[in-house]
């Protein structure tokens, strides 16, 4: 059976805004009204997760597999962003995360996505 991943979202510190010159570069459409959010995939839990970005978790080898953006400014998760979101496949993810992020975007919130 394949590996499913889920797409998850969390909010940012305001300060990522201020502090972080590559993300204030791609987010020039941001205008302060609505959030500064980080939107991912993974084929753990969205908390579990959560928790590795915020630890700096590292696996086996020692390659850090947390956002530094997420363990710097990360506050908490946004399911009601996510949660009709089924889980997939790994590529389907990969459009759907990027997709997401877009759209937010869009709405007007900052957004962070690799």
């Amino acid at each position: 059976m394949p590996t499913s991943y889920r797409v998850y979202v969390i909010e940012l510190s305001r300060k990522v805004f201020t502090e972080n010159r590559k993300f204030r570069e791609a987010n020039p459409q941001f205008n302060g009204a609505l959030e500064c959010l980080y939107v991912g995939m993974t084929s753990k839990t969205p908390q579990e997760r959560f928790e590795q970005h915020r630890t700096g978790y590292r696996n086996a080898k020692g390659h850090k597999l947390s956002a530094a953006i997420v363990q710097k400014y990360g506050r908490y998760l946004r399911p009601s962003l996510y949660q009709d979101i089924p889980p997939m496949g790994r590529e389907e993810a990969q459009e759907v995360e990027e997709g997401l992020a877009l759209e937010l975007r869009r709405k007007g919130y900052a957004v962070w996505f690799n």
